[in-house]
Order: C-alpha cells, then sequence, then structure tokens
C-alpha cells in the first residue's frame, strides 16, 4: 500500500458490505443493511429520473455553450416536432 493509500482511504458504498466482520450477527446485519440500501438506490425512480434530468440539463448547457448555433437549431427542431404531433392529434380528434 502507497502513502497516498493510506492517508486517504476510499470510502465504502453504502451497497458494501465491510470486510472484516467475525461475529455471524454482526454480519448478517451489515449484509442485510447493504441489501436495503441497495433497493433504496435501485427502486427510488423519482430520485434516480431527477439525477438524470439534472445530467441533461447540464450537458445541453454545455452543448449550448459551446456551439449556440446547433442548440438554438435543435429547440426549432424539438419545437416544429412537437407542435407537427399536437396538429394531428387535433387533426385526428376533429373528424
Amino acid at each position: 500500500m502507497t502513502n497516498s493509500e493510506s492517508q486517504h482511504p476510499t470510502p465504502l458504498p453504502r451497497t458494501a458490505v465491510p470486510d472484516g466482520i467475525t461475529d455471524p450477527v454482526e454480519s448478517a446485519r451489515a449484509e442485510l443493511k447493504a441489501a436495503l440500501a441497495a433497493i433504496e438506490v435501485r427502486g427510488n425512480f423519482p430520485r434516480r429520473i431527477e439525477k438524470a434530468s439534472q445530467r441533461g440539463i447540464v450537458q445541453a448547457r454545455a452543448f449550448a455553450q459551446r456551439n449556440p448555433v446547433g442548440a438554438a437549431a435543435a429547440v426549432a427542431g424539438v419545437a416544429a416536432v412537437v407542435g407537427g404531433i399536437v396538429w394531428l392529434i387535433a387533426r385526428a380528434a376533429s373528424r
């Protein structure tokens, strides 16, 4: 182990079971805690959706900073597609 590794140990993720637990009861508790944390991480859809949307917003802003004309074209394209879909639905509903 290098000096940098001993000074700054990597934190253990919430979904991992720590090594070195010899007591079977403590081991079972640690495994249960890790399993529940994994279920929470995988099953919390609103949180996952929020994180994904935040990543998308950051990427869109970065793209707009790099390429403002491309971003404007993308916005116009999305608006045209949404407008076309709304028009088709309104036309189908009026018949």
